[in-house]
């Protein structure tokens, strides 16, 4: 899971993104709303945790451009606003769920683990991605096909990872690169295609059709059907 964490309180965002981190969920901060919103525009993030109140835009227009884009992401939003008519005025806007600061972090870890396990209905156990034969275990940190356990590095990990949360959904290169290698300038969008290559590799098995569609020249989709 890739958590976005839009908050001008650096001491703060560093708090979350630790105890985020500890629960072995990837995060990335932005300390304003303007470079929040272009980071969240890319759709490479499961959840947003944005605060109401932030350096040149707030919390309620970030989530009004999100949804006016259709993305997935879901949205926690953090106030110190406890009155019913703002946590309306939060809803209404687009946000998933609402939290009050000061807030107890075990409570924020739970609200974040369920707006990330609506990705994958398809799971029973919220520490499990399915989709088809390919199961990944978030907690454990390993990956099989029917009963064959991957062979898989972190790099392929956090590739099937993002692949499985968006099966049917065309991504492109760029999508792909953002998410995998977390905005690292010195990777080449060319290494998408050798990371697609290499799992394709490690989930080949016989009888089974590969779930990973080439699209040409935009990227790639993960198809639940070919599974």
């Amino acid at each position: 899971m890739r958590v976005l964490i839009i908050e001008d309180d650096q001491r703060l965002a560093r708090l979350i993104a630790r105890v985020l981190n500890e629960e072995h969920i990837t995060t990335d901060l932005a300390p304003d709303g303007e470079m929040g919103l272009d980071l969240a525009l890319r759709g490479t993030y499961d959840v947003a945790i944005v605060d109401w109140m932030l350096p040149k835009r707030d919390g309620p227009a970030i989530c009004r451009a999100v949804r006016a884009a259709h993305l997935s992401t879901t949205i926690l939003m953090l106030t110190a606003r406890g009155q019913i008519e703002d946590r309306v005025t939060g809803l209404n806007s687009g946000a998933d769920d609402y939290l009050i600061k000061p807030f107890a972090f075990e409570e924020l870890l739970a609200r974040v683990r369920a707006l990330g396990r609506r990705f994958d209905t398809s799971a029973a156990d919220p520490w499990e991605m399915r989709q088809g034969d390919l199961v990944l275990d978030l907690r454990a940190h390993t990956a099989r096909r029917g009963n064959l356990t991957l062979d898989l590095t972190a790099t392929e990990w956090r590739l099937l990872e993002f692949l499985l949360r968006h099966p049917g959904q065309t991504l492109s290169r760029q999508q792909i690169l953002d998410y995998v290698w977390s905005y690292e300038r010195d990777v080449q969008v060319t290494m998408v295609d050798v990371y697609i290559s290499y799992l394709r590799r490690k989930l080949e098995q016989p009888g089974r059709l590969d779930p990973i569609q080439t699209v040409r020249g935009i990227g790639y989709r993960f198809e639940v059907k070919n599974v």
